[in-house]
């Protein structure tokens, strides 16, 4: 009669090793010790996604700021130098500039713009700001600057007056239909020197972009009144341009440069927050290693537990085999006994995870309240509060870490069940 085996992870497995798993310590169970590897790999597993989370919000937010509030690119022209010995990069020809950079495939919009530093004063408040001249259609197509739910005034009357961030507004006591006073150095020509300009506007909107230091420095200027304010008459300092696909602007530069002509030099968006976000890069490589590390001595715990439930199991693993078990199912059943808490533990912590950075805002300003109040600077983190962002790719490499330490760690205390001498473990009993 021909023998019959049992097939890989039959029921009996499983439900000797339940048995093993929720055995008290007087029965020769680890209980404890199973408590402990559960609640390790939970928290290191709800750490890590926590920390994906949070990184993944941070670079998300501070590239939609970038590109929400400034240019994807911007086209300058090279120094020139006139008979009197001075130099100059401003662009003459804007507008044809602006028209062939808006006619280059896969730009949106190109934006001719005066920049210019200056003193802003209201009452006894003063504050440097960097003033933007633009055109009025311009200025309204900006996307983070154009948000009726974190701005105040009427964007329609910009050319009446001028646009102020947040910041500006709040460091000078100011609001919508105020009087601000803007004091240049490089004001009038004079055979007595350059005089200071100073020029008196009504401020006619508000916004905030989301960043820190866009909504303390930055003062929109209708293009007309740049031109005047700065002695810019007929030329601008750069034209700002707008692609369909930012991450893809690399692949537009020669384009701009052709087009922008001979003196044309393209500065992108990747430029500027180029080193910025190399090392937002590497500190996420460093933190996940960390992170990683935390995960694999949670998961030693269980190698812990399992050698103990193996030695006090001993006498059953003999009598087991001695009824027929083959090394395979013995193996397998204390495999189950780590896998599953391996398993559970981690569905526990990707639950806590994902709870986290879904009701991040509730339990931040929950601990902002504990700690009575400032432990976020947005003067220091350029944006105002702490984001997160669940990505499934960050939640399927978290899982995949754990279950894959969890299940490997198990394989050598299972074989060394497995391979346990039925009748040395029976000798003494």
């Amino acid at each position: 009669m021909a023998s019959r085996t049992t097939p890989p992870f039959a029921a009996f497995e499983w439900m000797i090793a339940w048995r093993y798993i929720r055995a008290k310590r007087a029965e020769g169970g680890v209980s404890v010790m199973t408590w402990i590897s559960l609640i390790g790999i939970s928290l290191a597993v709800f750490a890590l996604i926590a920390t994906l989370a949070v990184r993944s919000g941070f670079r998300a937010e501070f590239v939609d700021t970038i590109l929400g509030a400034n240019a994807h690119a911007t086209v300058y022209q090279s120094l020139t130098v006139n008979e009197f010995g001075q130099t100059s990069r401003t662009i003459s020809d804007y507008e044809g500039m602006a028209a062939r950079l808006a006619a280059v495939p896969g730009v949106v919009r190109a934006a001719p713009l005066v920049r210019g530093q200056v003193m802003a004063n209201f009452q006894n408040a003063n504050t440097g700001v960097q003033v933007f001249g633009i055109e009025a259609a311009d200025f309204a197509q900006i996307p983070r600057i154009l948000n009726p739910e974190t701005s105040m005034g009427d964007i329609a009357r910009f050319d009446e007056g001028v646009a102020i961030g947040s910041g500006v507004a709040r460091d000078l006591g100011l609001g919508v239909g105020g009087l601000l006073r803007l004091i240049s150095p490089n004001g009038a020509r004079t055979p007595m020197g350059t005089s200071p300009r100073v020029g008196v506007y009504e401020v006619t909107y508000v916004f905030s972009a989301g960043r820190y230091d866009i909504d303390s420095t930055r003062i929109y200027m209708p293009l007309a009144e740049a031109q005047s304010f700065f002695n810019r008459d007929g030329v601008v300092d750069q034209v700002e341009v707008i692609v369909e696909d930012p991450d893809a602007i690399d692949t537009i530069v020669p384009a701009l440069a052709t087009a922008g002509g001979d003196r044309a030099l393209v500065f992108t968006w990747r430029d500027t927050a180029g080193a910025f976000l190399r090392a937002l890069t590497i500190e996420d490589n460093v933190m996940f290693v960390i992170l990683s590390i935390l995960v694999l001595i949670a998961s030693l715990n269980i190698v812990s537990g399992l050698i103990m439930l193996v030695k006090n199991k001993g006498r059953d693993i003999g009598i087991l085999r001695t009824m027929g078990l083959t090394e395979g199912s013995i193996l397998r059943i204390f495999f189950i006994c780590g896998a599953g808490i391996g398993t559970i533990a981690t569905v526990l912590g990707v639950i806590l995870g994902c709870a986290f950075a879904i009701w991040i805002d509730p339990i931040f300003s929950f601990v902002n309240y504990v700690a009575g109040g400032g432990v976020w600077d947005p003067s220091i983190r350029g944006i105002y509060n702490l984001p997160a962002k669940l990505e499934w790719a960050d939640v399927l490499s978290a899982v995949s870490l754990s279950l894959g330490l969890s299940w490997i760690v198990t394989i050598f205390p299972a074989r060394r069940a497995a391979r346990m001498n039925p009748v040395e473990a029976l000798r003494y009993e």
